[in-house]
């Protein structure tokens, strides 16, 4: 299952064909059952190929990684704040200011129930089975994050594209540096947290 034949036939149906396929209109019952089995495909591969154990990393530096991680939240702060700030100011923190209860709810599902599997698979799976066949850092990265932005073209937007991708780099970065599944995915929840607190949750799917 290691063959450089085997993971690019896999990496092109996971990370291609995959989610291009869920851009289109058919059943959901369907797109839920091949993202299940796909999922599924990808726990079985890192525990029985690549012999993962799911064991926090010894020896992270925690420190370092806050440090940046919050120089990183505080440029995005004042970017999308900005944003919505001339584009659709009515939208600026509306989930907070009117349904709160709504606002802790997705903020507790999606860190728990999307961040850490979207990490699994984009970062996790997707570095241990695709970066040696890669000779530049540089093309794996932004690889890494043309796939994970393609995960949400379901979503048909332009923006959301440019924000997946953008997102894609950092967590790649973080991933690359840390080799943890953990605080990449903590960087990511902080940062979608952040997007559907400041107003832009409706075109990234939250309900708001």
């Amino acid at each position: 299952m290691k063959s450089i034949q085997y993971r690019l036939t896999e990496f092109f149906l996971i990370f291609i064909l995959v989610p291009i396929s869920f851009a289109f209109s058919f059943a959901i019952w369907i797109k839920m059952v091949i993202g299940i089995t796909g999922f599924l495909y990808v726990i079985y591969v890192l525990l029985r190929v690549e012999n993962n154990k799911f064991k926090l990393r010894e020896h992270i530096n925690w420190t370092q990684f806050w440090q940046r991680t919050l120089i990183k939240l505080i440029v995005i702060i004042a970017i999308t704040t900005l944003y919505m700030f001339v584009v659709d100011i009515n939208m600026l923190f509306i989930v907070v200011k009117t349904k709160p209860s709504l606002w802790l709810m997705i903020l507790f599902i999606y860190s728990f129930f999307s961040v850490y599997p979207q990490e699994l698979i984009y970062r996790t799976f997707f570095f241990q089975r695709y970066e040696s066949l890669f000779r530049s850092n540089l093309v794996f990265i932004l690889v890494n994050a043309a796939v994970f932005s393609l995960a949400h073209i379901f979503f048909k937007s332009t923006l959301v594209m440019f924000l997946t991708f953008t997102g894609g780099i950092l967590f790649a970065l973080t991933f690359k540096k840390t080799k943890s599944t953990l605080l990449v995915s903590i960087e990511h929840a902080i940062y979608g947290c952040w997007l559907f607190t400041v107003g832009m949750g409706a075109i990234l799917g939250f309900p708001s």
